[in-house]
């Protein structure tokens, strides 16, 4: 006989680097089950950044039967699941064929740098070059970052969606609607549709009227019918067509950093969170009304827990690379086998001794938005080790950190007097640590760290038609937390932020769009010269050969 734990939620956590189902127990919030799947992410030329939606799409299924049969084997009734929700990387753009169900090319992901030719092309068109120049409609600057220049470049480069557009058979979505279409019936019926916090992630959507702006969309000159219908982050949208849980209604859908925002709880004005993952995101709430940064913070829809409910506005600082960081120095540098292992070196050089680490990988995010950068590590000596680079990459998550709480604190006008924090990276204590002294006031972590899936199955539970779960303030579980003091002193903090500050001016202005890089970068791509080096060879060899050498 299974056991009853009264109502349970289930919420699909897809991100960047990995895709996660959760179980959570809708009285308690305790997480029940989970299982995880790590995503490929390719590289097919340098700046690019792609993922396969049929993998992303498989590895939600994998998740969900895994966890469900991990239930069953610790007896636990899977029938208790009332709903599901979904969280997801965002901006992240997808085109697909809807007779076919099939991706028409793969995921562009946010990370990815190949639109930096089309933002110029498109900066071009707007009076005096101005990038803030849809700031008031979508409270986002002109950027690679958001899907609306993936998706033109999708329709500038790729036949195969040209095509499908003329035909009307295309449609595009960020995650959140490439998984509900296709986990709702995909071409036998399935609900093509986004949340309000997806959508204000595209350049496309009027945060003011909730609604796909039609002017944007003519700018971009894209077709509005290839866009989803646009619902609140709570409410049905559709049942689950297959699997172990086919029936249970997906009712709750956040882009991944609003998800953790409501699974932090910061319903009220001024409550913040930030979240480490693949990237590093700081959302404040600034309840019903819209603030707009002066210090190069984006605004966005925080959430709107219903039909019928308002919306709520946040102030967002975004830092492309943070997890993102440790990952690179595994795979790309070898340096260590595991993301675990950057702690142990980190720990065992305590200092970066000197040196300093701006993982610009994807140009700069927030507060710079400066396309043109790219990572640099200075302040190297004949000293510095391995152990440096990793105390350095650490460092590096928490000054991106403090740069953007800066900014906020400048917009809001109170500053922070305490930093909650979430994500796979708060797990890894050296950071935590760092983070509290380059900050120089307290980090709050609750020992539940799967807030953002927290926050979709929140959404999901309190749908309504599902009701499961309550947000009045005095139904939610009180959560119990790990808390890191600053530990030095205020004025090193300042001196190795100042120092930072100057590293990440030389890592600016170093790329262009026009330079070999960003298309074929081998030397021989220039015939003439391929040809003066294929000469001199053989010039050379000739030499050696008749001089008997």
């Amino acid at each position: 006989m299974a056991a009853s734990l009264g109502p349970l939620v289930g919420a699909i956590d897809q991100g960047t680097s990995s895709t996660r189902f959760l179980v959570f127990n809708a009285v308690t919030a305790e997480l029940l089950s989970h299982h995880q799947v790590e995503i490929k992410q390719e590289f097919p030329r340098e700046g690019w950044v792609e993922q396969d939606p049929k993998e992303i799409l498989n590895s939600v299924y994998e998740c969900v039967e895994r966890t469900c049969e991990k239930m069953r084997e610790l007896n636990m009734d899977i029938t208790n699941i009332r709903a599901i929700g979904v969280t997801n990387q965002r901006e992240t753009t997808v085109v697909w064929d809807k007779t076919t169900g099939e991706p028409l090319y793969n995921a562009i992901v946010w990370l990815d740098l190949r639109t930096q030719s089309t933002v110029e092309y498109l900066l071009k068109r707007i009076p005096g070059k101005n990038k803030t120049f849809s700031k008031f409609k979508t409270g986002l600057p002109l950027s690679t970052y958001f899907s609306a220049v993936k998706l033109r470049w999708l329709l500038d480069n790729v036949e195969e969606i040209k095509k499908a557009v003329e035909d009307g058979r295309a449609m595009f979505g960020t995650i959140d609607s490439w998984l509900i279409w296709s986990l709702t019936g995909g071409t036998n019926g399935g609900i093509h549709c986004t949340d309000v916090t997806n959508a204000s992630r595209t350049m496309l959507f009027n945060i003011h009227s909730l609604e796909w702006d039609p002017d944007l969309c003519k700018f971009f000159e894209i077709p509005m019918d290839i866009l989803p219908n646009v619902r609140s982050s709570s409410e049905i949208y559709g049942l689950m067509e297959s699997g172990a849980l086919t029936g249970v209604p997906i009712s709750g859908c956040l882009g991944d950093q609003h998800a953790a925002l409501v699974g932090q709880m910061c319903f009220q004005d001024g409550q913040a969170k930030n979240t480490y993952g693949t990237g590093c995101f700081l959302l404040c709430n600034t309840g019903q009304k819209s603030v707009f940064s002066e210090h190069g913070l984006i605004t966005t829809i925080a959430y709107k827990m219903g039909r019928d409910k308002p919306a709520f506005y946040a102030l967002e600082g975004s830092v492309a690379i943070a997890g993102a960081v440790v990952r690179w120095l595994r795979d790309n540098l070898g340096i260590v086998k595991s993301s675990q292992e950057v702690e142990k070196l980190a720990a065992d050089a305590g200092t970066s001794y000197g040196c300093y680490f701006v993982p610009a990988f994807s140009g700069l995010y927030a507060p710079y938005w400066e396309p043109s950068a790219r990572g640099i590590i200075c302040g190297l000596t004949q000293f510095t080790n391995k152990n440096h680079i990793a105390f350095a990459a650490l460092e590096a998550v928490c000054f991106q950190t403090r740069e953007i709480l800066d900014a906020m604190n400048k917009d809001c006008g109170i500053p922070l007097s305490q930093l909650q924090v979430d994500g796979g990276m708060t797990n890894n204590k050296i950071l935590m640590q760092l983070q509290s002294d380059i900050l120089c006031i307290p980090v709050v972590k609750p020992s539940m760290t799967e807030t953002t899936a927290l926050g979709a199955a929140m959404a999901a539970g309190a749908a309504e038609g599902v009701e499961v779960w309550s947000l009045n303030p005095g139904d939610l579980t009180a959560v119990t937390c790990e808390r890191f003091e600053p530990q030095i002193n205020p004025e090193e903090s300042e001196y190795r932020y100042a120092r930072w500050k100057k590293a990440v001016m030389k890592s600016m202005g170093w790329e262009t769009s026009g330079s070999p890089s960003n298309g074929d970068s081998s030397i021989f791509s220039s015939l003439p010269f391929s040809i003066f080096v294929m000469s001199s060879m053989l010039m050379l060899i000739g030499a050696k050969y008749l001089s008997g050498k």
